[in-house]
């Protein structure tokens, strides 16, 4: 079987829309199942998710038959070009731009940690628009990039996170791209992609919540075979202090995730919650495998052995979706009323 016969492949859209109609409490576990297993596949399926829900709400019926469908079914990879060299978490703040040449636009920019770059058969670019026929100077919209009609350079960024998820770089000189490629309305685009950060922000929390389940769970059984001094190392005392550590952290994260989750079944935005979420969930996984790291000892930096890979993993997902420090302005916000932003 593949992924998709799980429901992980547009597992929020309803069913006749070609997806799998779940709700959030279920998709909240299968992003918790996905980051126990590999959380590579967590940020995959993520990206394909969030992007199907944009083509599913704003796209075409033309655009959904060459894009939606093809992806749903597994058969076309996808990308979004969101982060720049000089703008990653002030979206309003890109460079990339699109200018308006009759039945074409021409569009000229770089991005950056992009997942399934190398890899994606389409994808969804954010760029400022100039249109004199549209009205448009300098509001951002979404473009269609279809890899087999527009050219363009890609080539995998070195990271230290997530290895599999072909994390590239992208560089768009004059690339060509057909006026039918806009992707809902002109000058929308930054409303488009806030519009999907909340589900970003639960599945990266989800995801986060599965990796630290995993390092304790590994933590577990390793403390109960290793040995020192004649006796499990979980016999003493400061490793039962780590342990137990990592799994308040990790029930914690849990309950925050899925309360957002449930909030968000039940038809609420859960903006704070989401971001609660988030920020705890992701700093809280690190922390785990940090833990899960030092009680692994020596064996916790093999590459042989899972804990460095989830360690590595689990920083990077403090990153994305929002840093800490953005949540943490979030947060404020939603709380006192009050922007910390300016």
């Amino acid at each position: 079987p593949e992924i998709k016969d799980f429901g992980y492949i547009g597992g929020l859209l309803p069913e006749a829309a070609g997806g799998s109609g779940l709700g959030f409490i279920e998709w909240a576990l299968l992003m918790e199942e996905a980051g126990y297993c590999w959380l590579g596949l967590r940020i995959v399926v993520n990206t394909i998710n969030i992007n199907a829900r944009l083509l599913d709400q704003f796209g075409n019926e033309d655009q959904k038959t060459r894009f939606l469908k093809p992806l749903l079914d597994c058969k076309k990879r996808l990308w979004v070009g969101i982060t720049e060299p000089n703008h990653g978490s002030n979206v309003a703040g890109i460079e990339t731009r699109a200018e308006d040449k009759g039945d074409h636009f021409i569009i000229n920019g770089n991005k950056q940690w992009i997942t399934n770059g190398i890899f994606g058969d389409f994808g969804i670019l954010v760029a400022k628009t100039y249109s004199q026929t549209l009205g448009l100077d300098g509001e951002i919209s979404l473009f269609l990039i279809d890899k087999s009609e527009t050219d363009y350079e890609a080539h995998r960024a070195p990271v230290m996170f997530a290895k599999s998820t072909a994390t590239s770089v992208l560089s768009f000189n004059d690339a060509v791209v057909p006026k039918g490629n806009l992707l809902g309305k002109p000058g929308d685009g930054l409303r488009q992609i806030l519009s999907g950060l909340n589900y970003g922000r639960l599945n990266v929390a989800m995801g986060a919540v599965g990796a630290a389940q995993s390092a304790l769970d590994l933590s577990i059984q390793y403390a109960k075979d290793r040995k020192q001094f004649g006796r499990p190392i979980g016999s003493y005392q400061l490793v039962q202090k780590h342990i137990v550590d990592m799994r308040v952290k990790t029930d914690a994260a849990r309950a925050l995730s899925y309360r957002a989750a449930w909030l968000m079944e039940q038809g609420e935005s859960a903006r704070l919650e989401c971001s609660i979420a988030k920020l705890f969930a992701t700093e809280a996984a690190h922390d785990v495998a940090n833990k899960a790291l030092q009680v692994h000892g020596g064996l916790g930096y093999s590459a042989e052995y899972p804990i460095e890979r989830i360690f590595r993993d689990t920083r990077g997902g403090i990153i994305p979706e929002g840093t800490s420090e953005i949540q943490t302005l979030i947060i404020g916000r939603e709380i006192l009323g009050m922007s910390a932003f300016n």
